[in-house]
């Protein structure tokens, strides 16, 4: 994380404690894959809190809807990574489970090989069709659970499309590794291929 420019935003200082905090939670992903998986991004973009953004897209029958909205993370495909500061320092009190630094990285993993999707580039050793039909099988299962009232332990912005599912299965992955594990053992399996970690047994192995 030398080679990323750390800017502050409406305001913001940003100090050397803050760097290190994001830059170190950036690494967690990329720990046993690489800085070149970083490569395509120069900058960390960080507000003192929300931030507003105006968004623009087109629907499946080709209407175009803009729309403002509310935001405490984001990643652009050829641009930063923005951030609240406000979300981090909540996430360290009272979010365990919860890593926006982590949850922004996992959409720069997906978007290296196109359009955000939930299917970043897989490893020579993995199976892209085995990928799809786990992330497949537990998107539907996250849904079904949310139709019927049931959202279960997992964050339940996963939801909102496959993208958001891969992100937030990835910062559920790192802080609290036993929830993938038992509720979606099959991504569990996926995400420990890619990420060429296995964070349930690393804590296992320390609290024994």
């Amino acid at each position: 994380m030398q080679t990323k420019s750390f800017e502050g935003a409406s305001g913001l200082a940003v100090s050397e404690a803050m760097r290190a905090r994001i830059a170190l939670h950036a690494c967690i992903p990329i720990l046993n894959l690489g800085l070149d998986y970083y490569a395509d991004w120069a900058s960390v973009v960080i507000y003192p809190g929300d931030f507003r953004v105006r968004d623009e897209y087109m629907d499946e029958y080709g209407i175009v809807h803009r729309e403002i909205l509310d935001l405490c993370g984001r990643s652009l495909s050829r641009g930063p990574i923005v951030l609240s500061w406000e979300t981090i320092r909540e996430e360290d009190e009272t979010a365990a489970d919860h890593d926006l630094v982590i949850h922004e990285c996992a959409h720069k993993l997906d978007i290296l090989v196109g359009s955000a999707n939930g299917f970043p580039p897989l490893h020579a050793d993995m199976k892209a069709g085995e990928w799809s039909h786990d992330f497949h099988a537990a998107y539907e299962q996250l849904h079904r659970g949310l139709s019927a009232g049931n959202p279960g332990r997992i964050n339940s912005y996963a939801g909102e499309d496959p993208a958001e599912f891969f992100a937030v299965l990835s910062e559920t992955f790192f802080t609290a590794p036993q929830l993938v594990a038992e509720d979606f053992p099959a991504v569990y399996r996926q995400l420990m291929r890619f990420y060429r970690q296995d964070p349930f047994e690393i804590l296992r192995e320390a609290a024994t």
